[in-house]
Parts: C-alpha cells; sequence; structure tokens
C-alpha cells in the first residue's frame, strides 16, 4: 500500500510539473520570452522625457503591446552608463556621432543603436549680435566640452565662415583641428546644459536643440545661424540607444516603430514646432 501511495504522489509531482511547464512554453509563445510583458525603461534628458512620456501614455504603445517607464537624467555621461549596465533598456537623448564617440571613450560599456529618431539642428545664439556678418575680432565662443559636440559646433562655425578646419578634422577633433582664424575667435568650453545660461556672457553661444528647448529658445527663429538638414548633417541624426548585447531585441526596436508613427509626429511636430525634424532611415544609412 505505501508502494501504491508513493507512486501515487510521484505522479502527481510528475503532472503538477508537466502543467506548469506547459504554461511557461504557452508564456513564451505568446509574449516572446518569459519576460514578455516587462516593461520597457527608457532614460532620457530635456524635452525628450515629455516626449516618451507622452508616447508611454498613448493609445498607440497599447497597442503596440509595449510598457514604458520614462526616467529622467541630467548627465548624458550617466546615462550611457547605466544603459551599458542594465539600469536601463534604451535611452533616447544622442545623436550617432555622440554614441560613436562615447564607445570610442568606453571600450568596456559598448552601445549600440536601434534606429534613427530625429535631427535637431544645432545653432550659433547671441543676445549681443542679429547676423553672423556683425561678429567682431576676438569673439569669444562658447563650445560643448564634449567630443562630438565640440566638433559638431566647429562644422557650424565653418559651415557660418567663421573658421576652416584641417583636412584631417573627424567627429571628435577639437579646437586644435582649426587650420584658420580670421577672426581671432576665442574658445570657452562649457558643460553642454549651461548653453542657455552663458548666453548673456558671451559674444556666442553653440547650442543643441535638446538643451535650446529647456532654454525656451527655438533654433529655427532665435539662433542667428543654424544647421542645415541634409546628408553633411547625418552625423547629427539623434538615435534609440541600448547595449550591444541587446541591439537585436525585438521588443526594443518596437520602439523605433512606434517613435515614427504619425500619430505621435504629429504631437512631436505640433509641440516642438518643427524643431525636431523626424528621421526614419535605416541605420545602414549611418555607417556608410
Amino acid at each position: 500500500m505505501r508502494k501504491k501511495r508513493g507512486r501515487k504522489i510521484w505522479w502527481w509531482v510528475i503532472g503538477i510539473v508537466v502543467v506548469l511547464a506547459a504554461a511557461f512554453g504557452l508564456g513564451v509563445a505568446s509574449n516572446g520570452g518569459p519576460l514578455g510583458n516587462k516593461e520597457i525603461t527608457i532614460g532620457t534628458i530635456g524635452p525628450d522625457v515629455q516626449v516618451w512620456q507622452h508616447i508611454a501614455k498613448s493609445k498607440e504603445a497599447k497597442q503596440a503591446g509595449l510598457k514604458i517607464r520614462v526616467k529622467d537624467f541630467t548627465d548624458p555621461v550617466a546615462l550611457n552608463k547605466a544603459t551599458a549596465n542594465g539600469q536601463i533598456d534604451v535611452n533616447a537623448f544622442q545623436s550617432w556621432s555622440y554614441l560613436q564617440a562615447y564607445n570610442k571613450e568606453n571600450k568596456n560599456g559598448q552601445l549600440a543603436a536601434l534606429g534613427t529618431t530625429y535631427l535637431e539642428p544645432m545653432g550659433i545664439y547671441s543676445d549681443r549680435y542679429k547676423k553672423i556678418s556683425q561678429v567682431p575680432d576676438g569673439a569669444t565662443v562658447a563650445i560643448a566640452n564634449n567630443p562630438a559636440n565640440t566638433a559638431r559646433g566647429l562644422l557650424l562655425l565653418q559651415s557660418a565662415g567663421l573658421i576652416k578646419l584641417k583636412k584631417s578634422f573627424n567627429a571628435t577633433s577639437g579646437t586644435n583641428e582649426i587650420a584658420a582664424n580670421p577672426k581671432h575667435l576665442k574658445f570657452k568650453e562649457i558643460d553642454d546644459t549651461t548653453g542657455p545660461r552663458v548666453l548673456k556672457s558671451t559674444d556666442l553661444v553653440l547650442i543643441g536643440n535638446t538643451i535650446a528647448l529647456t532654454g525656451h529658445l527655438n533654433v529655427l527663429k532665435d539662433s542667428i545661424y543654424h544647421e542645415k538638414v541634409d546628408q553633411s548633417t547625418k552625423n547629427n541624426i539623434n538615435v534609440l540607444a541600448t547595449a550591444k548585447k541587446n541591439r537585436n531585441n525585438a521588443r526594443y526596436k518596437k520602439l523605433v516603430t512606434l517613435y515614427h508613427n504619425q500619430k505621435i509626429q504629429q504631437w512631436i511636430n505640433k509641440k516642438y514646432q518643427g524643431t525636431k525634424v523626424n528621421v526614419q532611415k535605416p541605420l545602414s544609412y549611418l555607417e556608410k
């Protein structure tokens, strides 16, 4: 009797295990993995916090089967590190050139782009001058102190006709790669985020649009010169980024499609008055 009872208990245990395994298997099949319904944490900065909060609450996100939690950061390097170590699933703030520069400096915490989002023109701003031709000899220019945005700012100054860069200039070059500086411009390095605050104390300030928006500046209206949106500025296209090991995560890639949804884009365009130019390109466009 004991043996029979023992066998019955054993078969009950096997039955429970089989049922649980089947249930788990169904979960994998329906959700794309045991964590298929897990919330995706997106880290972002400045006005993009509002963009992603809007996306997270949208019916389009619900229809895509995505649960999104948005986390606000002020330090871009800290955000990239949090993404590399898995505290943040995906981040939304940086340009392709910024991502490349970050990876070059952080060999052990590599990130990868999931897809493109938008391009925001960088602008040259001034409280003292209304146009580039008024910039005097010896003017001081406030420029970002990170390699990607330093290079971007210098290219913008060259486009405006204020300096000429060496042929060896690249996406992470600095002021030592200036070939000609006819107006004897002086450069003052600043933290990116302080751009709007130094306008009153500096002749010219180079400000990316994300930061400009936090200072209630519209690059299309308030800058005295800004980047043109064309092939020459493709390195400045913003991307969604994740830890390199997650670059093929199907759920994360859904965020790219969601961002470009027509209804989402209508809201962004109205909210930011056309200063976030939608760019829906394959990653191969950036990698050429």
